[in-house]
């Protein structure tokens, strides 16, 4: 059985959609990311024209994080106060990101920004958390002891302007590097779909210096504003948003979130960093491939009308 969808105008199996929206819905509640870094290579590479991929996963995310948000508040993992801070930013960050999208579409470069995008990023950010994590891991197996990480702000930070107590978090510090953070990570939740969580985990961790406990649940709660503020833009400005594929995205997402939500906490931080590393490395090894590799057809001929 196959479902047509309008936006997107190819028909799809809807099975194979829901059960990559479980996926990724899984990914996100295991490592407090939006997922999009995942979602949007994978509805590529299943045939949905880049700018609806970009535009529909938005909307995809915004529900995963929100069932993966639920279970981070009953542990009270999520620093509202910190995440307010993040949402300002990326709300800023989503409005530039919507007109450099609009910017490339126009002149039919799109396609390939947003896969330039992706291997940067990608490859950037996950060989920085694999060797992190890979060294992290040698030294507790090795029974190297060192002192127990504390929590404190960094002083340039606590040196900045309108400096605050972020009782959850732990720390001390000016809002503004969160806003900054949060500024850079609205500009890609609009123009590659992600939720910036492959930016947003790592950067809480060694530039904000937050406890991990703190930065999955965080993480997610800033996704869940900044990308519904990129989805109603590429609605409104780009027409991308494809509901029918949004929806089976979601009902998978949702489910897998919560799944995913409970084996996260079974594991190590820096097992979970490692993890969501390969996994950023292997969607950048493929990305690349795909850009590299000559087409299987460079060129079409098409009769006149």
């Amino acid at each position: 059985m196959q479902i047509y969808l309008p936006i997107a105008e190819i028909p799809v199996d809807p099975f194979i959609v829901i059960l990559m929206g479980g996926a990724v819905g899984f990914l996100s509640g295991m490592f407090g990311v939006g997922g999009g870094f995942l979602m949007t290579p994978l509805l590529i590479f299943y045939g949905i024209p880049p700018a609806v991929a970009v535009g529909t996963e938005a909307s995809q995310i915004v529900a995963s994080s929100v069932s993966g948000v639920l279970a981070h508040l009953k542990r009270k993992t999520v620093d509202f106060l910190m995440g307010g801070f993040l949402v300002i930013g990326g709300g800023i960050g989503a409005v530039v990101g919507i007109f450099i999208f609009r910017y490339f579409r126009a002149i039919g470069q799109i396609e390939l920004f947003i896969s330039i995008a992706y291997v940067l990023f990608l490859g950037g950010i996950g060989a920085l958390m694999l060797f992190e994590s890979v060294r992290a891991l040698f030294r507790s197996t090795s029974n190297v002891k060192r002192p127990k990480r504390k929590h404190r702000s960094v002083e340039w930070m606590a040196a900045l302007p309108f400096a605050m107590k972020f009782r959850t978090s732990q720390l001390y510090i000016s809002p503004i590097p969160p806003i900054i953070l949060g500024f850079i990570v609205g500009i890609l939740a609009a123009i590659m779909g992600v939720g910036g969580g492959f930016i947003m985990v790592p950067a809480m961790l060694y530039i904000l210096n937050m406890p991990t406990r703190v930065v999955v649940g965080t993480s997610l709660f800033q996704i869940i504003f900044v990308t519904a503020i990129a989805t109603v833009l590429h609605a409104a400005a780009n027409q991308t948003v494809d509901i029918i594929l949004a929806l089976l995205l979601l009902s998978g997402g949702v489910i897998g979130a919560q799944a995913g939500a409970r084996v996260g906490t079974r594991l190590k931080g820096e097992q979970l960093r490692a993890l969501l590393a390969l996994i950023v490395l292997a969607v950048c090894v493929r990305l690349l491939f795909d850009l590299v590799m000559p087409p299987s057809s460079p060129f079409v001929v098409k009769a006149p009308a």
